[in-house]
């Protein structure tokens, strides 16, 4: 971990930096691409171009989850901020271009420190950096990390408690078990007295819920394959991303979406033999085969609930669309 600071005006942020090295990506890759079925981590779709493809995503009429939970938050934010307290610190996983932030931040009264953690840097430090200027009094210090991995929050600031927000589903994105495995870490993270507000996609028309992954503009599918370029760059791998198509459709039994990079023919593609990696995998694939690249899991509010209840969590509010297409819950 490396702690650097960062001038914003006459203020500084400061940096607490995890950022995965390319031998943990590539790692993981090879973890990945040797198991059945194949999966790719979604985390490493954020490198800078994916961060900012996916914010393309966010706009598109056919992705209604950003829309739907903004519409949430700025209907509810100041009943929001009333139930997380005063003098709280905010620790908010996946910060991304903070959207949804600034929304919760406007209403918090007096908050002790705001503490983003995103694994994209270059994206976190430009947004904590905005922070910092739009709220001069507010403690800002960024965490560059992967949020599902061991990392130390600051905790350098005297706070009333700790409250995380986790907006954008992504809670949908880890396996049941993963998900509580999650909640159970960020109740550690937040301590006995904390707090945690996220944001849930719920079950509705899987028509609405497949168009939302495979939009007309083909944005979700660039999004996608930007990944195996990421590949080809940090881990010396050769995918044709002429040889591969984006593909996602709604598993109603597993209640999730799946998306996936399909093999258009059969290919061998090396990963790995750079300079210090020794010897290279060989991947064959067949016209079909495919490889996993995210789940996107859509809960009804009372499976959530059970969950939660597992990871030590109990809701005590919840926050909807006037369509129960999405739901802000604040956990205790």
């Amino acid at each position: 971990m490396r702690i650097s600071e960062t001038r914003a005006g006459a203020r500084s942020i400061t940096l607490y930096d995890y950022e995965p090295t390319p031998d943990r990506i590539c790692d993981d890759v090879v973890r990945g691409l040797t198991r059945r079925p194949r999966t790719l981590p979604p985390k490493y779709f954020y490198d800078e171009k994916g961060a900012r493809i996916f914010e393309q995503i966010t706009e598109l009429e056919a992705y209604y989850p950003t829309r739907t939970e903004i519409s949430i938050l700025r209907a509810h934010a100041a009943e929001m901020a009333e139930r997380v307290g005063r003098n709280v610190r905010l620790v908010e996983f996946g910060s991304g271009s903070g959207d949804k932030t600034w929304l919760i931040l406007e209403h918090l009264v007096a908050p002790a420190a705001y503490i983003p953690v995103d694994i994209s840097r270059a994206q976190l430090v430009d947004f904590a950096i905005r922070v910092s200027e739009a709220f001069p009094n507010l403690r800002v210090e960024a965490v560059c990390a992967d949020y599902t991995a061991e990392y130390e929050l600051p905790d350098d600031v005297p706070a009333s408690r700790s409250v995380a927000f986790f907006p954008g589903s992504t809670i949908g994105n880890f396996e049941p078990g993963e998900a509580e495995t999650f909640l159970g870490r960020v109740r550690r993270l937040v301590g006995p007295n904390g707090g945690l507000l996220l944001g849930v996609d719920l079950r509705k028309d899987p028509g609405v819920i497949e168009l939302a992954y495979n939009d007309p503009q083909g944005v979700t599918a660039e999004f996608n394959l930007n990944l195996l370029r990421r590949i080809n760059r940090e881990c010396y791998a050769d995918f044709d991303l002429d040889g591969f198509r984006h593909n996602a459709f709604f598993d109603d039994e597993a209640s999730r979406i799946e998306m996936r990079l399909v093999s258009e023919r059969r290919q061998a593609v090396r990963v790995g033999g750079g300079p210090e990696d020794g010897a290279a995998l060989e991947v064959e694939f067949h016209q079909g085969d495919h490889i996993t690249t995210e789940y996107s899991h859509k809960y009804d509010l009372l499976r959530f609930a059970g969950m939660a209840d597992a990871a030590g969590w109990r809701i005590t509010d919840t926050w909807t669309d006037e369509r129960e297409w999405f739901a802000v819950l604040l956990l205790e």
